[in-house]
C-alpha cells in the first residue's frame, strides 16, 4: 500500500501587497492533525473571493501571517479529531461538505444566544483567523461545516458557501418582499447568484455595474434593466444592495430609493462613504451593512440552491493560480466566481 506524504501544497500569504505583486506563495507545509471538535478535509475545490483579495492586499488584516487564503472550500472529510459537539454527530469519513467563511463563535455571548453569531466579537473566520481552502488539506471546525446537497456538484458549490450564503443575507436585510423592484450594485459573484433567488421571489432587478458584458450576464440572468450608477432607472427602487467595495455609492443609491426604501451595503470592507445631505435618507430610508453570515444562513440558502437549481458561472483555475484568479476578479475580467480546482 502507497504511503501518503505527509507534506501538502498551499498558497500562503506571507506579506500583504498588492495582487499585481503576485503575494502568495506556493510551499509544501505539512499535513494539519484535526484537534478536539475539528475535522480534516482533503480538499477539492475553493472559491475566489473579493474578501480573499482584501485579505491579500491588506485592506483588512490578518491577526497572523503567514495564512492560507479561502473560504468557499469543498472536499471530503478524511480524518475526524476527538470529541465532536452534538451538532456534527453524524459526520463521518468520506462525507463530501462545504467549509464557509465562518469558522466558528463562541455560543455564549448574547449575539450567539440571539441566532446572531455573525456578530459574535470572539467569532473566527476561515483563511483570515485559520488557514483556508487555497490548500489541499484543511482543518474545519465540525459544527459550522455545512452539508452540501448531492445535486450540486463541486465546481457548482464552492461559489454558493461565500458568495451565495452573503448575498442571500444581504437579500433578507435588505427586507425585500415579493415582486418589488430591487437594484443591485455591481455584478460579480454575489449579484449573479441573488439575482437568481430575485426572480423565484418574482421581483424585478435592477442592475448597475461599469462592465459591458456584466450588463449583458445581467440581462442573460433576467434583469429588466441594467446601467450604469450614473444612469437612472425607469423606476424609483422599493430596495437595493451594494456589492461593490465603494462609499461613494451609498448617495448615489439612496437617491434611487423610494421613501421607506432599504439600501444594505454588502461589503466587509469599503472606501469612505462622503458627506450627504439629510435629504438623502429623509422618508424614512434605511441604510444597513451586512456582516458576515450566520450558519443558519447558510443551512437555507443550500435549500433554496438545491431546490430551485441556482448555478454558479464559473471560471476554473489551477491552485498554483490562484493569484491570477483574483487578479482577474479585480480588474472584472470575469463573469460570475473564479474557482481553483486543487485536486489532480
Amino acid at each position: 500500500m502507497e504511503k501518503r506524504s505527509s507534506s501538502m501544497r498551499a498558497m500562503r500569504l506571507l506579506e500583504q501587497r498588492p495582487a499585481e505583486e503576485r503575494p502568495l506563495v506556493l510551499q509544501n507545509i505539512p499535513i494539519p492533525e484535526p484537534g478536539d471538535g475539528q475535522v480534516r478535509m482533503q480538499v477539492l475545490v475553493c472559491g475566489a473571493c473579493h474578501t480573499d483579495l482584501h485579505t491579500v492586499e491588506g485592506d483588512i488584516h490578518a491577526p497572523h501571517l503567514p495564512v492560507t487564503p479561502g473560504h468557499q472550500v469543498v472536499g471530503v472529510i478524511d480524518a475526524l479529531g476527538p470529541g465532536l459537539p452534538e451538532r456534527a454527530g453524524g459526520l463521518k469519513i468520506g462525507d463530501r461538505i462545504g467549509v464557509p467563511w465562518l469558522h466558528s463563535a463562541d455560543q455564549t455571548c448574547e449575539y450567539c444566544h440571539r441566532g446572531l453569531e455573525n456578530l459574535c466579537p470572539n467569532a473566527r473566520f476561515t483563511g483570515f483567523h485559520v488557514d483556508g481552502g487555497y490548500a489541499e488539506y484543511i482543518l474545519a471546525r465540525a459544527d459550522y461545516v455545512l452539508p452540501l446537497p448531492p445535486g450540486i456538484d463541486d465546481v457548482q458549490a464552492a461559489p454558493l458557501l461565500c458568495a451565495g450564503i452573503v448575498g442571500y443575507r444581504s437579500l433578507k436585510l435588505a427586507d425585500i418582499q415579493p415582486g418589488e423592484r430591487v437594484g443591485l450594485v455591481g455584478f460579480g459573484a454575489s449579484a449573479h447568484l441573488s439575482i437568481q433567488v430575485l426572480k423565484l421571489w418574482s421581483c424585478e432587478v435592477y442592475v448597475f455595474t461599469r462592465a459591458e458584458e456584466h450588463r449583458r450576464h445581467a440581462q442573460e440572468l433576467g434583469a429588466t434593466w441594467a446601467g450604469g450608477v450614473e444612469d437612472e432607472p425607469p423606476h424609483l427602487l422599493d430596495r437595493a444592495v451594494i456589492f461593490a467595495p465603494s462609499g461613494k455609492l451609498v448617495p448615489s443609491m439612496l437617491a434611487k430609493l423610494r421613501p421607506a426604501g432599504t439600501l444594505a451595503i454588502n461589503a466587509i470592507h469599503t472606501t469612505p462613504i462622503p458627506e450627504m445631505p439629510y435629504s438623502l435618507v429623509y422618508g424614512e430610508r434605511t441604510l444597513r451593512s451586512v456582516a458576515n453570515a450566520t450558519y443558519q444562513d447558510g443551512l437555507e440558502f443550500l435549500r433554496i440552491a438545491s431546490d430551485n437549481k441556482i448555478r454558479s458561472t464559473v471560471t476554473l483555475y489551477p491552485l498554483e493560480e490562484a493569484e491570477q484568479a483574483l487578479l482577474d476578479m479585480k480588474h472584472s475580467r470575469l463573469n460570475g466566481e473564479a474557482v481553483l480546482r486543487v485536486a489532480s
